[in-house]
Parts: structure tokens; C-alpha cells; sequence
């Protein structure tokens, strides 16, 4: 079950991202989340708008540490930390 607990805490640390960086743009911004993604990209900011997404993440890694599910807490970390290496590539190259 490591694995799929594993599994599961990598999901859902990347669908809590993917609603932060929805939330984040329907919230803040008067565009549409295409166009505000693109514009995002074309100024340099799209990594600030990723890490802003994660902070979702918190609640699904403290949630599942409370529920003792270590693994899936495990896997949403996992995804945090895939999602700001991708945000350093993406500022660097």
C-alpha cells in the first residue's frame, strides 16, 4: 500500500495545486485563466503564480499528517518539490 498511498498524496498535491493556481486567477485577476497564464509567461511570472498555487498544498500535507497517512503526506510533499523545481527551471531557462 506504500506505493499507492504514495501515489494518491502525489495527486492530490498536484490537483490542490492545480485549483490554488485557478482560485489565485479567478480571485485576482479581471482576464481569463488562458489568457492570464500566457501573459503570466510572456512577463516572467508564471512561477510566482505556481508557488502562490501551493500553498494548498499545506492543508493536504497537514491534513493528511493529522489523519496518520505519513505516505500520502509523503507524496504531497513530493509534489511540492516537483513543483518548485519546475518553477526554477522555468526562471532559468
Amino acid at each position: 500500500m506504500t506505493k499507492k498511498d504514495l501515489f494518491i498524496g502525489l495527486t492530490v498535491g498536484f490537483i490542490a495545486n492545480i485549483v490554488g493556481v485557478i482560485a489565485y486567477v479567478f480571485i485576482f485577476s479581471k482576464l481569463s485563466l488562458l489568457t492570464t497564464l500566457q501573459i503570466a509567461q510572456e512577463q516572467g511570472y508564471l512561477g510566482s503564480i505556481l508557488a502562490l498555487g501551493a500553498i494548498l498544498n499545506l492543508f493536504a500535507f497537514f491534513g493528511f499528517l493529522k489523519l496518520k497517512r505519513d505516505q500520502r503526506a509523503r507524496g504531497v510533499l513530493l509534489a511540492t518539490m516537483l513543483t518548485a523545481i519546475f518553477i526554477l527551471i522555468e526562471k532559468f531557462i
